[in-house]
C-alpha cells in the first residue's frame, strides 16, 4: 500500500503498488528486495521482488485477501514514487 494511511477517503479502497518477481523490470521508478534481506523478510516476498510505482493501482478493501507484511523501507518506495509523480 502507498496509500497515506491517515488520510480518510470515505471510500473503501487503497492505493497500491504491483510488485514482480520479473528482476529485468529496473529503473528508477522500481524498487528491488531480495527475498532473504531484511525488508524481504518482513515483507514475506516469496521471490526476490521488483516494487513497480509506475504501476498504481486502485484497489477494494473487499478484495483485499491478506497482507503478506509492511516494507521496512517506504523511503526507497517513497523516493521512487517522487520520480514517477515528477513531485
Amino acid at each position: 500500500m502507498v496509500q497515506d494511511t491517515t488520510v480518510d477517503t470515505r471510500l473503501p479502497q487503497l492505493i497500491l503498488a504491483m510488485i514482480t518477481s520479473n528482476l529485468s523490470r529496473t529503473g528508477p521508478t522500481r524498487v528491488m528486495f531480495h527475498k532473504s534481506s531484511y525488508a524481504g523478510k518482513q515483507m514475506g516476498l516469496r521471490l526476490d521482488s521488483v516494487i513497480m510505482t509506475d504501476n498504481l493501482i486502485t484497489a477494494l478493501i473487499s478484495d483485499i485477501d491478506s497482507m503478506l507484511g509492511y516494507c521496512p523501507a517506504m523511503h526507497l518506495v517513497d523516493a521512487a514514487l517522487r520520480v514517477t509523480l515528477g513531485l
